[in-house]
């Protein structure tokens, strides 16, 4: 594949190299109204370019219940970390969960495309085989919001979404009869620890523990961009990340990261 291609409907391009690719990821970021360079763009970065948009708790739930699954879990996870944590809202909960390692309904992204990159070409079991970078027009994704969610967004003036700003609604229950139709939020997590920090991240959000991303995008084809990063391209591309110091001492503090990065950083092709 070469040039620009389709992957379903969402908009497709092979990366010709290191310049090429950068230029993709900060495309359209120029906001006119701001005067600045403001990407409307969350990116998330895939070490295999063929791997769809699936949930943890979908790829657990493997058929079965995802919104009996999502009880159990998220009932169980408070339960056993309440005396770490103390009493928070399901918000917090839930984004403490998918940090924590739990399969959840949320989605990781970052307002970062080079933290993007970081991800799809982190996995030295991955490097022989081409990874992506999928970008999300979160701003204009707002537009298909359901009217009492625009109405908070216009209030606080934001594009995205705080813990606070979800806590009017008191469940997920609540949450997911919003509207009939799937929509998407980007929810930036509070900062529970500095990898959060450091990795700019995002979570998407959806009002269905069962609803899969890419058959939302499939309706919504021109708020996405998928850009695929040949497997020949991987090491120059993580070569140049770690120059710019997006590695995983950096985004994973601590000795694990660190350990992790001096394995890689080493690694010999």
């Amino acid at each position: 594949m070469s040039g620009r291609s389709t992957r379903g409907t969402v908009r497709d391009h092979r990366a010709t190299g290191w310049l090429d690719l950068v230029e993709r990821l900060f495309a359209d970021a120029w906001n006119q109204p701001l005067g600045r360079f403001r990407s409307p763009f969350a990116f998330r970065g895939q070490g295999i370019a063929a791997a769809d948009l699936s949930s943890g708790l979908l790829r657990l739930a493997a058929g079965r219940d995802a919104a009996a699954l999502e009880q159990h879990l998220l009932r169980n996870f408070r339960k056993y970390a309440h005396s770490e944590v103390g009493e928070r809202s399901i918000w917090h909960w839930l984004a403490l969960a998918q940090h924590r390692g739990l399969p959840t309904r949320l989605l990781d992204w970052t307002y970062s495309p080079f933290v993007a990159l970081h991800f799809a070409t982190a996995s030295l079991a991955h490097m022989e085989q081409d990874g992506a970078i999928w970008m999300i027009d979160f701003v204009e994704a707002n537009r298909a919001l359901p009217p009492r969610l625009r109405r908070v967004l216009e209030q606080e003036g934001s594009d995205t979404w705080t813990i606070e700003m979800l806590e009017r609604f008191r469940t997920l229950a609540e949450f997911d009869r919003l509207s009939q139709e799937p929509f998407v939020i980007f929810l930036e997590p509070p900062s529970l620890d500095p990898r959060i920090t450091n990795q700019f991240a995002l979570f998407s959000l959806m009002p269905d523990p069962s609803a899969h991303l890419d058959a939302w995008l499939s309706r919504a084809p021109h708020l996405a961009r998928r850009i695929v990063i040949p497997a020949a391209l991987k090491w120059e591309v993580r070569d140049k990340l770690d120059q710019l110091n997006i590695n995983e001492r950096v985004l994973f503090p601590g000795l694990d990261g660190l350990s992790r990065w001096l394995t890689r950083y080493y690694w010999r092709k």
